[in-house]
C-alpha cells in the first residue's frame, strides 16, 4: 500500500467564514488554525502547506471565559531599550478588536516559515462585511 503525499501544486485552496458573535475566542482558534493547516482535508500532509483561507468576521464580539477580560495581557517590545509595551484585552478589544483573534489563533500554528505562510491566508475583520464575497466563501460552524 503506498502513501499519498500532496505536493504545492495539487493543493486546492478554498475560501471559509467564521462568524465570531458570542463564540468563545479558543474554540474559535482552533477551527482557524485547523483549517489553516489543512487538516479537514484527506490529503493533509504535514509538512506541505494544504491549508485553506479563512476569513473570520465579528472578531470584537467573542466571547473571553473567567477573568480574562481584565486580567489576560498582550505584550509588544520596540526594539529599544525600556520598550515593552502591555496592553490588557479590555483596552485591546476598544482600540483593535482584531488582534485578540489574530494572536490567538497565530499561537496555535507552527512557529516556522511554513506557519507564517498559513498565518497570512488568516482574514480577520472587527465588523460582520468582508471584502472576499467574490471568492464565494462557504460558512463554517464552531460548535
Amino acid at each position: 500500500m503506498r502513501t499519498y503525499v500532496a505536493n504545492p501544486q495539487s493543493v486546492v485552496r478554498q475560501w471559509h467564514v467564521i462568524d465570531a458573535q458570542d463564540l468563545v475566542l479558543g474554540r474559535i482558534a482552533t477551527r482557524a488554525a485547523a483549517l489553516l493547516m489543512g487538516k479537514h482535508k484527506a490529503t493533509y500532509t504535514p509538512f506541505i502547506d494544504t491549508g485553506d483561507q479563512v476569513v473570520i468576521v465579528n472578531a470584537d464580539k467573542v466571547k473571553l471565559t473567567g477573568r480574562k477580560e481584565e486580567q489576560k495581557v498582550y505584550r509588544t517590545h520596540s526594539g529599544y531599550e525600556g520598550g515593552v509595551r502591555t496592553d490588557r484585552v479590555k483596552v485591546v478589544r476598544q482600540t483593535r478588536p482584531a488582534r485578540i483573534v489574530e494572536e490567538a489563533v497565530r499561537g496555535m500554528l507552527p512557529k516556522t516559515k511554513m506557519g507564517n505562510a498559513m498565518y497570512r491566508k488568516l482574514k480577520v475583520y472587527a465588523r460582520a462585511d468582508h471584502p472576499h464575497a467574490a471568492q464565494k466563501p462557504s460558512k463554517r460552524e464552531v460548535a
